[in-house]
């Protein structure tokens, strides 16, 4: 069955912002400028206040869904099913893994490169597989296993094509492993904000709009408010700013006042997660969760070809290997064989629960985005 342009729109909008996300934050890391009370110039090393910036595109969300509930009322027959009652306080627990997961990303991505970055983030198949068993009762299908094991085999074949990459990149050799390391574990903690989701919040049937506006609500309120002990906490070499502390906001809107282009980027940065989540979740509503997954693994390819075409980064052949080694483990994992499986002649049916396999793993930067 042939796309409509509608839906070809929707694609590329998801394929577009979703690359534009992780290429607009790492172009604003590239940028050196002067900060405040004449500081030298130094590099743009924002990680949380950049992570605030990301939350407050999650919180346009919430405008987004009010305004399609504004429209479908003004309709003869509306379509939206009202929504049940339920306390807002139940994404808390999962926006403050998400506002954990989210900045240790940003600190890594400061240290690696952004293909890598994109490719590593897949590594959240394994941990949500594993916490799916452990505390939902799932049983995962074997295929599920099988990609769960291809998966820690692209990770190792990434995490070497980085080893190898590092002489050729302003990196030093021990950030690239340290931004790798922290790009696995904020991993771990996206699974626990997927699972958190899965347990508490699915069965309310909330409209996955409203559910990612609420959790960057939180998000952007509780650490915009971190931004200010962050400020006076020490953080030594660990710290990219003059002041050595955690988080010196003052001195980055110094930088983007000495190198408004900075602006540019967070502004990029802000308006595709916003995009990308209204993209995500009609995707998976208009087309599919099998499409979804495609075009976020092709989003990888162009952030690669980007960063290569810029100059950004070298060309690794072990890259293209372990980005292929992931995207096999990605589509066992979802399901992707199937079709194919469904070709052969002494094809088996399979027994298993194709809704919960597409109740997880269906998130970028957030998590909650699958229509119900």
């Amino acid at each position: 069955m042939a796309w409509s342009r509608y839906q070809l729109g929707l694609a590329a909008l998801m394929l577009l912002t979703g690359s534009i996300n992780t290429l607009a934050a790492k172009w604003a890391d590239n940028f050196s400028a002067a900060g405040c009370n004449g500081a030298e110039e130094h590099s743009f090393q924002h990680p949380f206040l950049q992570a605030v910036g990301m939350f407050l595109g999650e919180f346009s969300c919430l405008g987004v869904f009010y305004l399609l509930v504004w429209r479908d009322r003004r309709r003869p027959e509306p379509s939206m099913a009202p929504s049940q009652p339920f306390s807002s306080l139940l994404f808390l627990p999962p926006a403050l893994c998400d506002m954990t997961g989210t900045s240790i990303m940003y600190v890594a991505l400061n240290m690696t490169s952004a293909s890598s970055f994109q490719m590593l983030r897949g590594s959240v198949i394994i941990f949500t597989g594993l916490l799916s068993v452990a505390f939902l009762g799932r049983k995962l299908e074997l295929s599920q296993w099988l990609g769960i094991l291809v998966t820690i085999v692209g990770l190792v074949v990434v995490g070497l094509a980085d080893l190898h990459s590092s002489h050729d990149q302003k990196h030093k050799l021990s950030e690239v492993i340290t931004g790798d390391l922290l790009i696995i574990m904020a991993q771990v903690i996206v699974a626990i904000q997927m699972v958190l989701e899965e347990k508490f919040v699915y069965k309310h049937d909330v409209h996955p709009l409203r559910a990612v506006g609420t959790e960057g609500f939180f998000g952007f309120i509780i650490l915009a408010l971190l931004l200010v002990p962050m400020y006076y906490i020490p953080a030594g070499g660990f710290s990219g700013n003059p002041r050595r502390t955690l988080e010196d906001a003052l001195d980055a809107f110094c930088q983007i006042d000495h190198r408004p282009l900075i602006a540019l980027a967070l502004l990029g940065n802000i308006s595709s997660i916003a995009f990308f989540n209204f993209a995500g979740i009609s995707v998976t509503k208009e087309i599919s969760a099998t499409t979804r997954m495609v075009l976020d693994s092709l989003r990888t390819l162009v952030i690669w070809a980007v960063s290569l075409a810029v100059g950004w980064e070298t060309f690794h052949g072990l890259e293209i290997l372990g980005f292929g080694v992931l995207l096999m483990g990605a589509a066992l994992y979802n399901g992707l064989h199937r079709p194919l499986l469904a070709l052969l002649p002494w094809r088996v049916e399979e027994a298993g629960a194709v809704a919960e396999r597409e109740g997880l793993l269906r998130g970028e930067s957030t998590a909650i985005n699958s229509e119900s």
